[in-house]
């Protein structure tokens, strides 16, 4: 990164955040707006979010990379399933090679922002490494912050942890000198960090175990996708590069309505998919036949059945039960069966973070998020200038971000056309129902903390669908003028409409 001296604390939009997200918006406004200030706040020691937080074994991808990655950068590796190494590095590749580092202050964790009608801004409070504050002043403030608690994962209270004498480890904080050569591991958990940890493990320790309460859907992808390599390799990565990306969000949107258009079929496909991959003994119906139905909770992905592998080498097994208590050498159960370990992982959820948890005010009135309406899935009733993005459950986080970043662009095209200063959608109608920001799923992390988010609509503008190609149409093809945003001036009166004759992209 660039020398602190060499940043303003002055900037039209204030960026909170430094992975995918914060990226995608960085890239944006270089390459859209070139005369617009901004900065990116990241409260760690580098970038890449995630990728950049997480590191333990076998940490990859569980979308394919064509979308994971960014629209306006070509993924360039063989592998669609890949590694979090590959990750960061193409992370950081993006930083480097659109000079985006200038931009970017590590270390600094945003405490508050308060905005002023008067002034048009936010004045932010960010604290940096060793406790100095800092004041900022933005235009705009861009919340690139995730949906999970970046400083704690999720444990569930446990009877008697601390009687066990081995070592307990939460993903989240994975210790660089843990050493499991020959170890007894058992790790707590079904979802995608479980079943990412296993294979990776099972090589190494002398057993791996993944406890289970209750069984979720498990389905392989080959490591490499056969057609977008062969279009890469006719076409180049730059032309092949649309194409795939189409292909990919066809392919997983398609299997997302089909399992829920047809949740039979689907289930008795998904279960016999990992039966085909088990031995013939292997008592699929109780470690692999989950309760709900498919995408009720998110598909965990093995890349090219690594799981299945582990477990068919009977280097890894599967238990299904309730934890009783831990005993001083591993954890008894309820059905009475005791496992012994050496270390136990609990791969147990993340803690959700609504908005990075930033104190917002404006002017002088603190914001209750929940109380809050989201508006095209990016912005907040009654709060001005603020945009943030929080991705989708069923396909590549990446998609909604390009999207958001896309339109937030056009808005500011649309305002500094116009002469506006400041943008706040109106306060949705208060006979509309209001449901949870992510109400297709059920898994533990989003009831435990969803309530804490902003909410989202029933209808219009407010809606949050988690559908791919109709954010698509709203959010890139849709115009930006609209009756539920309240714009205004310096000086002056509310307005709804544009003063000047617009195209539907929101240009002169």
């Amino acid at each position: 990164m660039t020398n602190e001296s060499s940043h303003t604390n002055d900037v039209d939009v204030l960026i909170i955040g430094a992975g995918i997200s914060g990226i995608s918006a960085a890239y944006h406004l270089a390459t859209r707006r070139p005369d617009t200030t901004f900065t990116i706040l990241e409260a760690r020691d580098s970038v890449g979010g995630t990728w950049s937080l997480f590191r333990y074994p076998g940490i990859r991808s569980d979308s394919d990379m064509p979308t994971y990655g960014f629209g306006f950068k070509p993924w360039p590796h063989r592998r669609s399933i890949a590694d979090g190494q590959l990750i960061l590095d193409y992370l950081r590749d993006t930083v480097t090679e659109n000079s985006l580092s200038e931009h970017i202050r590590l270390g600094y964790r945003v405490l508050e922002a308060r905005f002023s009608t008067s002034t048009g801004r936010w004045s932010v409070l960010a604290e940096r490494t060793g406790g100095e504050q800092t004041r900022l002043s933005a235009r705009f403030l861009y919340l690139g912050t995730g949906m999970y608690d970046h400083q704690v994962g999720y444990t569930p209270e446990f009877a008697g942890i601390d009687d066990f004498e081995g070592t307990i480890v939460h993903p989240q904080q994975w210790p660089d000198t843990l050493d499991y050569t020959d170890r007894r591991v058992v790790v707590i958990g079904s979802g995608a960090t479980a079943v990412t940890l296993i294979p990776a493990m099972a090589g190494t320790a002398a057993h791996v175990t993944m406890l289970q309460r209750s069984p979720s859907y498990v389905v392989s992808m080959p490591v490499e996708d056969a057609i977008a390599n062969a279009l890469n390799k006719a076409l180049g990565h730059e032309r092949a590069a649309g194409l795939i990306r189409r292909k990919n969000i066809a392919t997983t949107r398609a299997i997302y309505k089909a399992c829920k258009r047809f949740p039979r079929l689907t289930r008795r496909l998904l279960i016999g998919g990992v039966r085909w991959q088990l031995p013939a003994h292997f008592d699929v119906d109780t470690h692999f036949t989950p309760r709900y139905a498919p995408w009720d909770q998110r598909l965990c992905v093995v890349p090219g059945g690594d799981l299945f592998r582990a477990i068919s080498s009977g280097r890894a097994s599967v238990v299904t039960d309730r934890i009783a208590r831990f005993t001083r050498t591993g954890i008894e159960l309820r059905s009475g069966q005791h496992l012994t370990a050496d270390i136990v992982i609990t791969a147990t959820g993340f803690a959700m973070s609504p908005l990075g948890r930033v104190l917002l005010e404006v002017d002088g009135r603190p914001i209750d998020l929940p109380s809050t309406t989201v508006y095209k899935s990016m912005m907040l009733s009654e709060v001005p200038n603020l945009a943030f993005v929080v991705g989708y459950t069923n396909i590549s986080w990446t998609l909604k971000a390009d999207l958001v970043s896309e339109h937030f662009c056009r808005l500011l095209d649309y305002m500094d056309a116009n002469g506006f200063h400041t943008v706040a959608p109106v306060a949705a109608d208060p006979e509309m129902t209001r449901v949870p920001l992510v109400g297709d799923l059920n898994s533990g992390y989003v009831q435990r903390g969803i309530e804490d988010f902003p909410h989202a609509g029933s209808t219009g503008p407010w809606t949050v669908e988690m559908a791919y190609e109709h954010d698509a149409r709203r959010l890139r093809e849709g115009p930006v003028p609209d009756a539920a945003l309240r714009f205004t001036s310096g000086t002056s009166a509310v307005s709804t409409a544009p003063a000047l004759a617009i195209g539907t992209d929101g240009r002169p």
